[in-house]
């Protein structure tokens, strides 16, 4: 039982920054940054949804958001801000069912095996998030990368080239996590899938059989004489 809880918490501690990376990479500025900083005097930042521009010497930032979603964008922008979304919410979900399947939360608590597959059910969304968290990112990256690279074989300079910045980073970190955790949670649900089968009781079923075994105990050790001469003087009685 030691051992179970210890994963549980640790699961639930990797899907609680998995979550957070994901969201943080989703919502912020840098996915792509420039890569000639040394010849500039500002620092460019490309994200899902705007680009910003921040000054070195006095570190004043401006931003400008990109139009509408419904307008024309870059297939590589489109997909990976669906992915990214669906692998917040995936791992969101996760996360708050992992919380509710913890054994030091009040949520059913005369239910533990509903709790071991709540965790179980976790694990697995923690799993799926993953996929398109990790492929989202990834693509990006190495879109950005061959971008790059083709530009400098062709020894094109458009002023400004970009390589893969810190919120591309935490995409990967954050899928990576999702992961982890889910795999903890899955391994911890089969390691102890004997316990959940029939070593885990409720309080009540517990007193029950407890009740009922005493019933029994005391039936069994019951003398035949004593069950005789109940009968007789029930039948004396009724006569």
């Amino acid at each position: 039982a030691g051992m179970r809880f210890f994963l549980q918490y640790v699961g639930c501690f990797f899907a609680f920054l998995s979550t957070g990376f994901l969201i943080a990479s989703t919502w912020t500025d840098c996915w792509m940054v420039n890569a000639d900083d040394s010849l500039e005097v500002s620092t460019k930042c490309r994200g899902l949804w705007w680009e910003c521009v921040t000054n070195v010497f006095d570190g004043i930032q401006t931003c400008d958001e990109y139009d509408s979603i419904f307008a024309e964008h870059p297939v590589k922008l489109v997909l990976t801000r669906a992915m990214m979304i669906t692998a917040d919410i995936l791992a969101g979900f996760g996360f708050l069912f992992l919380v509710l399947g913890l054994d030091c939360v009040k949520f059913l608590p005369d239910e533990p095996l509903i709790k071991l597959r709540i965790c179980l059910v976790s694990g697995v969304m923690l799993l799926i998030a993953g996929l398109p968290g990790i492929t989202g990112s990834v693509w990006y990256a190495i879109d950005v990368y061959v971008e790059r690279s083709s530009l400098v074989f062709h020894n094109v300079f458009l002023g400004i080239q970009y390589k893969f910045g810190w919120s591309c980073w935490l995409g990967m970190a954050g899928s990576l996590g999702c992961f982890l955790s889910g795999a903890l949670l899955t391994c911890c649900m089969y390691l102890f899938r004997e316990t959940s089968s029939g070593r885990l009781h409720s309080p009540y079923s517990l007193r029950k059989g407890y009740s009922s075994a005493g019933t029994i105990v005391t039936n069994v050790h019951l003398p035949s004489s004593q069950t005789a001469t109940a009968k007789m003087y029930a039948l004396d009685t009724r006569v």
